[in-house]
């Protein structure tokens, strides 16, 4: 029997589902590309300033000012020479003579007139210089020094004898070749007088503690006992590389005075005044010294 015939029927197909676009930012995109060129720039312009700077703060520290040392050992000398020469007369016409003569060998022409009178023909006395000191030679423009000195005459008129002391300041001129000349005479000028000044007294301070301080001061007894006559092997048992020289006197030991200790940097510091006696001028000689310490096995000066 044959079955009735039937049309298949279609399927319906699904809808395809549109893709929607959806923009992403990507590494390939122009924008970001330059907001990392931006980035990249300030961060490397922030730390070139920053070296900058400090390469600039470096220069600065390092400025270094150079001294210029003048060796016045030529001017010392042609100003005692000259103070010998100035100050020194007797009161008699061929020997003034010899003296403003010598003075040429000093003084520019215009000082030579102006010193002309100084020695009066008829002066009733004569001079001889006793001692000569030196205070100061200061550069005051290129070439030209000034001179602070201190002289001693002896002066004597008839049978009396006195002492005189007094201090002056003088301008001289050196050229290229080192020959010296006197340009500004011989001006009255202040004697240098003691200082008011007073160091700070070292005291202990207790970081050093009795036992410690009972040793070093045995220690530093038997040291200045022997140092006097000790020779540079006898030395190093107590010294570290040459922190005190030989000496080789006869002296005496009699005592340190007045030892005082502090703890520095793991050593030990030492202010101490070793009383002597000189065995030669029977006088007693009292030397001073700062010392550093340290211990190992046995204590040793070490500076």
């Amino acid at each position: 029997m044959q079955l009735p015939f039937r049309k298949k029927e279609k399927q319906s197909k699904p809808k395809k589902t549109k893709k929607i676009k959806v923009k992403t930012v990507g590494k390939r995109k122009k924008s970001v590309f330059m907001l990392w060129v931006l980035l990249i720039g300030s961060l490397a312009f922030g730390i070139y300033k920053n070296f900058t700077a400090i390469d600039q703060h470096t220069v600065h520290e390092r400025e270094v000012v150079e001294s210029h040392i003048v060796d016045t050992t030529a001017i010392e000398s042609f100003t005692r020479n000259f103070v010998k020469d100035y100050y020194s007369w007797d009161n008699d016409t061929e020997a003034l003579e010899a003296r403003l003569e010598r003075l040429t060998d000093y003084l520019t022409e215009e000082l030579q007139a102006l010193n002309v009178d100084m020695i009066r023909e008829d002066i009733p006395t004569s001079s001889t210089v006793q001692d000569i000191d030196i205070w100061s030679v200061s550069e005051e423009t290129e070439n030209t020094f000034s001179v602070i000195y201190s002289v001693q005459q002896k002066i004597t008129e008839e049978k009396d004898s006195k002492f005189t002391n007094s201090t002056f300041r003088m301008v001289l001129y050196q050229d290229e070749q080192g020959n010296l000349i006197i340009t500004q005479n011989p001006t009255l000028w202040k004697n240098p007088n003691k200082s008011d000044f007073t160091p700070k007294q070292v005291e202990s301070d207790g970081t050093v503690e009795s036992e410690t301080a009972e040793e070093v001061t045995q220690f530093l007894e038997t040291f200045f006992a022997s140092y006097p006559t000790a020779t540079e092997q006898e030395l190093a048992y107590y010294v570290q590389d040459n922190a005190l020289p030989t000496i080789e006197r006869d002296y005496t030991f009699s005592e340190l005075v007045n030892p005082v200790f502090q703890e520095q940097d793991n050593q030990s510091k030492a202010w101490v005044t070793v009383k002597y006696l000189d065995e030669t001028t029977k006088a007693t000689q009292l030397s001073q010294y700062e010392l550093t310490l340290e211990k190992e096995t046995n204590w040793l000066i070490v500076e």
